[in-house]
């Protein structure tokens, strides 16, 4: 029971992490019909910006779980503005070596500011400590992570449900010239787009920071990772995010428990048979 318990435990916060890391990317195509690359680079971004702000400028955490995402944003805003809006009505393979060449430059970028060096960022203080269940000891700041990630799922639901923005990015996904044609800034509401799910990963990296050591690979690794999980849930779908991310965090979480050798292999396998059995995700539709 105690393996069990820390094995599920392991499994639920690595997954809301992962849910809200991949559902940015998620919305990015979803809406822009781009497969951003870049998107770990965002993440890691975020998460060099909460190094900088907690670790060598001293500031709060809950400070930096505001300002990390807003910088990533700008940044996206930046890189939208000058890139990325040039290839929507291109090919997907130009968006893919775009946002690929992307990736590149903003891990090296962070190479050149922040050096090659590992660097932790500690909890704050009231979510520091572990609990314990049916004598599974667990961090205190994974219980965050897991409130986060819910406040993240459940306002990006009210966000695209409730909201005229919301609706209105819903309406330029769908339409393009319909919703030229009825008065919709279609060039800022996708800058909008892209700023939104750009600092979704920043935020991803501000929460990760306490939990993952922060270095220049963080990205490209946690890329690989997102990327399965919107394959095994469906691309552009929500609710296949959350679903693909919790899947993903059970394999690793109990995975790394009962089948170690595997491990690394596991979450390939995974995706492979989701793609043989639903080629489009569980939860995806087949493009029309």
């Amino acid at each position: 029971m105690q393996t069990f318990v820390a094995a599920l435990l392991n499994s639920l916060d690595l997954g809301i992490l992962l849910f809200v890391i991949a559902v940015g990317l998620n919305i990015i195509f979803g809406v822009l019909n781009v497969i951003n690359f870049a998107h770990g680079a965002l993440y890691m971004l975020g998460a060099y910006c909460a190094y900088t702000a907690i670790g060598l400028l001293g500031l709060p955490f809950w400070l930096a779980l505001v300002a990390a995402p807003l910088v990533v944003a700008a940044v996206a805003v930046v890189l939208e503005r000058l890139m990325l809006h040039r290839i929507y009505d291109r090919s997907i393979t130009d968006s893919l070596l775009l946002t690929f060449a992307l990736l590149l430059i903003i891990d090296e970028s962070v190479r050149w500011i922040w050096g090659t060096s590992i660097h932790i960022v500690d909890p704050p203080v009231g979510l520091r400590g572990t609990f314990t269940v049916f004598g599974a000891q667990h961090p205190v700041y994974s219980l965050f992570v897991m409130a986060m990630g819910v406040l993240v799922g459940v306002g990006l639901w009210l966000f695209f449900t409730r909201t005229r923005a919301g609706k209105v990015m819903r309406a330029a996904a769908s339409d393009r010239k319909m919703s030229r044609l009825v008065g919709i800034n279609v060039p800022l509401v996708f800058t909008g787009v892209f700023a939104l799910g750009a600092g979704i990963a920043g935020l991803g990296g501000v929460v990760a920071a306490p939990m993952r050591a922060i270095g220049p690979a963080m990205g490209a690794n946690i890329i690989v990772e997102s990327f399965i999980v919107v394959v095994i849930g469906g691309l552009g779908s929500f609710p296949g995010a959350f679903l693909g991310a919790l899947i993903l965090g059970a394999i690793h979480g109990f995975g790394s428990r009962f089948l170690p050798d595997l491990n690394l292999v596991l979450p390939f396998i995974g995706m492979a048979v989701v793609l043989l059995l639903k080629p489009h995700g569980l939860m995806g539709r087949p493009a029309t």
